[in-house]
């Protein structure tokens, strides 16, 4: 049977959790998040940011979410943040920094956006009065206020992974982790593009990966961001770069949703749990199941749960 360890933060593991909604089961190891029994493998997620996939499809699925690593490390220490790249700069929360951050990988309908965010030090202080804080701790509508002030405060860069390349690249292979490498990557060197010639103390993205298998991810790119690149989990506490670029990435993912909702004729909800198998299946029958690939990640098993939906009312 395989046996596959990814890392992650926490605000991945509450993705996971609401994905993998409808396979719940009760019992779960001490320290768990949540485990959960698919048609696939057996998921188990720990409070110490280890993911577990056992099963005969457990790499694949296991790649759904990023890397993997037999060894990985715990990702928190007594609810501390912990770094990938040896530790964190003494002070990095009062640095001048970018920070990057992901919205959308957990959610069937809709893109990813990623966003990299340069916060100065002088910078912190006007943040922390505009509410700037974990967007997971904020709701659509104060993310929506905070993200209008603080686009024209700091500089970033958007990359929005649309439904259509995403399905593309994912069924030619590409792992969801590497495609989150790859956004990351391209916006960070965005910023510090616009930024130039000012360098950031350090760079600060949201782990989600090994930093090993971030840079693995990203080798065969024309450009890599390598110096001072630093990764941690539950960032957002650490630098308020990391919690604008997350703001900035749901204000950006809200956006799209709204479009979406706008083309399909209806209020698309987010996540993964049963309501979006609901609307994907009012969405074939309305408009086809052709329309699926611009609206939803087609590999997740929503798609086979919308189209179970669709034969029973045909």
């Amino acid at each position: 049977m395989g046996n596959v360890v990814i890392i992650a933060g926490m605000k991945e593991i509450l993705e996971m959790k609401n994905h993998y909604g409808n396979f719940l089961v009760d019992k779960t190891p001490p320290g768990s998040v949540f485990a959960a029994k698919t048609p696939a493998c057996m998921v188990t997620a720990y409070k110490s940011g280890k993911v577990m996939f056992q099963g005969k499809d457990s790499e694949k699925e296991a790649g759904r979410w990023g890397g993997t690593t037999a060894t990985a490390p715990p990702a928190t220490a007594k609810g501390k943040p912990s770094a990938a790249k040896g530790d964190l700069p003494a002070g990095i929360g009062g640095m001048s920094v970018i920070g990057s951050d992901e919205v959308g990988t957990g959610d069937f309908f809709g893109p990813i956006t990623v966003v990299a965010a340069y916060v100065k030090k002088e910078q912190i202080p006007l943040l922390k009065e505009l509410g700037v804080r974990d967007s997971k701790d904020l709701n659509d509508e104060k993310i929506v206020e905070i993200a209008k002030v603080i686009k024209d405060v700091v500089p970033f860069s958007l990359i929005t992974l649309k439904n259509e390349k995403y399905n593309q690249v994912q069924q030619s292979g590409m792992s969801q982790g590497k495609m989150k490498a790859i956004l990351h990557n391209q916006a960070i060197l965005n910023v510090l593009g616009k930024i130039a010639p000012s360098k950031p103390e350090a760079i600060l993205i949201d782990q989600f990966v090994q930093a090993s298998t971030y840079f693995q991810h990203v080798k065969g790119q024309k450009a890599i961001a390598k110096e001072n690149v630093y990764f941690s989990t539950k960032a957002e506490g650490i630098h308020l770069a990391v919690a604008a670029a997350s703001i900035l990435a749901r204000y950006a993912f809200i956006q799209y949703i709204d479009k979406l909702s706008e083309a399909a004729g209806f209020k698309i909800p987010k996540g993964a749990g049963a309501q979006v198998d609901v609307a994907a299946a009012k969405l074939i029958l309305n408009k086809g199941r052709e329309v699926l690939p611009s609206f939803v990640k087609l590999h997740f098993a929503n798609t086979d749960k919308a189209m179970a939906i669709v034969n029973k009312k045909r």
